[in-house]
Formats: structure tokens, sequence, C-alpha cells
């Protein structure tokens, strides 16, 4: 394996994956490439419970573009959304919906510390919202909010929840009869290449997204054409696609639990490495298996530890905390325990020659 990838996606990939990729060329409209695509959507649906009248709905574009889909599409005039924003990705989703002019507001929450559910419930009584938009796992942190608990409140309440699952699909089971609407995309758990995201919903729902003022990101037309035509409305990304059969093919052998459970097991070893080299890491509590967020130490810059790590062979990510220098560390993607060893290695030695010039 050339670099080792510890940011949040796109991840590294296996050889199986990347060769999938070198396929005779094929017209996007003939018969065999639309069961290609027929394969990952119905593929798709094996990761999701509660899926059985559910379809997955195909994008070419990265998994902002069917966040911005379901929203656009979802929501309309009538309706008013809360979004809950702990983090930049749910700010993102409130972004895009004021960008379509939905009727929208932000229940803002610690970017760091777990939902006040309770505070939640009294906001949401008196907004009474008809949708609730939240981020799964948020990748600004590693903070991982509960779907369970949130869907215990919205549904009484009859509020259908559009939930990001970038960060968190593929690794976490995923109910549908808590969430409505599940958005992904192909480059981070599920181990495929960057260009595919979709939006998983019960035909019921997916019957009623026709909201969107714009062409490209019209949820239902683009469900109803595949359903009627096994193609996109628009060029789809081909060789990506056959990259995201393979990596679903990868992920039934592994299995949903055998994937999250590498993925604890790195985790693990690299938050137990890094409080003993001394760092202070978040969040501190209900954080996932995902990625970890590190207070950068002092006369210490980013850019530095990333060229750093570089050198050797590991590419980290910066902090996207507005007021906290921080970087990040994913531990998801075709990695082992071994290759966090290795940057926990590296990072030790970066950490004693810092110690050694300021003695």
């Amino acid at each position: 394996m050339g670099m080792i990838l510890l940011n949040p996606g796109p991840a590294n990939t296996t050889m199986g994956v990347k060769l999938a990729q070198i396929v005779d060329d094929i017209c996007p409209r003939e018969i065999e490439f639309g069961q290609i695509m027929q394969d990952v959507s119905s593929g798709l649906l094996k990761f999701v419970q509660g899926s059985s009248k559910a379809r997955a709905v195909l994008f070419g574009g990265s998994g902002t573009l069917a966040i911005e889909s379901c929203l656009s599409s979802v929501v309309g005039s009538e309706d008013k959304i809360v979004i809950i924003v702990n983090g930049a990705y749910g700010k993102r989703m409130f972004d895009i919906a004021k960008a379509h002019e939905k009727n929208v507001i932000a229940f803002e929450s610690d970017f760091l510390s777990p939902i006040d559910f309770m505070q939640l419930k009294v906001f949401l009584e008196s907004q009474k919202p008809q949708f609730v938009g939240v981020v799964h796992s948020e990748t600004t942190s590693g903070l991982l909010n509960d779907l369970k608990q949130l869907s215990f409140i919205c549904k009484p309440l009859g509020i259908k929840i559009i939930s990001d699952c970038m960060s968190s699909f593929a690794c976490y089971p995923l109910n549908l009869n808590e969430i409505d609407y599940i958005v992904a995309s192909s480059n981070k758990n599920l181990q495929g290449m960057a260009g595919v995201s979709f939006v998983v919903a019960n035909v019921d729902n997916l019957k009623k997204a026709s909201h969107s003022r714009s062409v490209y990101l019209d949820l239902k037309a683009q469900d109803e054409y595949f359903t009627r035509t096994q193609q996109m409305r628009f060029t789809p990304p081909v060789q990506i696609l056959y990259a995201l059969k393979k990596a679903i093919e990868e992920l039934c052998i592994e299995t949903l639990e055998g994937r999250y459970l590498r993925y604890k097991k790195n985790n693990s070893i690299l938050r137990k490495g890094l409080l003993g080299l001394g760092l202070e890491i978040f969040p501190k509590e209900s954080f996932g298996v995902i990625i970890t967020a590190i207070k950068m130490p002092k006369d210490i810059d980013f850019k530095t530890l990333h060229d750093t790590c570089k050198k050797q062979g590991y590419t980290i990510y910066p902090g996207k905390i507005e007021g906290l220098e921080m970087f990040r560390i994913a531990n998801i993607g075709e990695i082992y325990p071994y290759h966090i060893e290795g940057f926990l290695n590296i990072l030790r030695q970066f950490l004693q020659n810092l110690v050694g010039e300021n003695a």
C-alpha cells in the first residue's frame, strides 16, 4: 500500500476495488450497465434495516450533492425543518436548506458534547417542524449523535428525520424504522472511490420528494427514472460504479459487524496511544469509532506535523472547529491496527524530537 490516508474519506481502497475500474469502455445506456447500477442500488440496501419497501437512489457526485438533493426535494414550501448543528456538516445542512429558501431553524449544540435531548424535545415541541436534519457521525469531531434517541423524540411528534450518514453508513447499523432518509456516499466506510452518492428511503417517502426547484437534484425524478429505465437521468460516473459494486461485494464478505469491529479496534488503539503520548483527545463521550479530534500540542503548527507524517507515508487532516487548534485522525478504509501503530510511532518520534530541540 502507498500513502495511508488518515483523513475521513476518501479512504484507502483494496486492490480489488482499484482494479474493478479497469473495464472495457461501455455506453452507460446499455442494458449491461443498467444491471451494474441495479446491483449497486440493491446492494446498498443490504446494510440498512427496515428496508423491505426501500430504494437507494444514486447520483453522480459527492455526498453533499445527495444532501442537497434530499433537503431540496423532501422539504416543501409549507414545511418547517429543524437542523441540529453540532458540527461543520450540520452547519452545511443548514446552509443548504437556507440556500433553497426552506423554512429552516437551527438547534445549536456544543460541537464536542452530546446533544441535550431534553432540551431538544422542548425545542421541537415549541417549533413543531415536519422534519429534523442531523449528521449521524459528525466528521468535524467524531461525535456520534444518537439516532435511536432522536427517533424516540421525533416519532411521537410526527417529525421525519433526514440523516447525513456519510461517516456512519457501512459501519453502523441504520434503520429506516427510526430515520426516514439516509444519505451517504461511496468513498468513506464503503471503501469505494469518490464520485457516487445516494439517498435511501422507503418508496412512499420518495414519492413525496417532489419539491426541488433544481432539475439535476430532483430526488423523485431521479428515483422514478431509474425505476423505469435502470439508468440515471444524466451521465453516471461509469468506472466509479464498477468500483462501488466491487466494494459492496467486499463488504458483504467482511460483513457490517466485521467492518465495525475492525474500525473499533483501530480507534481503540488510536485513542489509547494518543492518551499515552499525553495528548488531549475529543470527544470525551458519545464518540464513534470513525474519527478522533486531537488538541494540537503547544508550539506545533499543523503543516509541520502534516509534512512530517506525509514524508513517512501517512496523511493526517486539519481540525474544523473555529477557534480551536486541532487536527483529526480517521481510522476508516482499508487500514488495520498495524497501520495505526505505525502512525503512533511517527507521532511519538515527532514529539520526542520536539522535546529534544526545546531542551
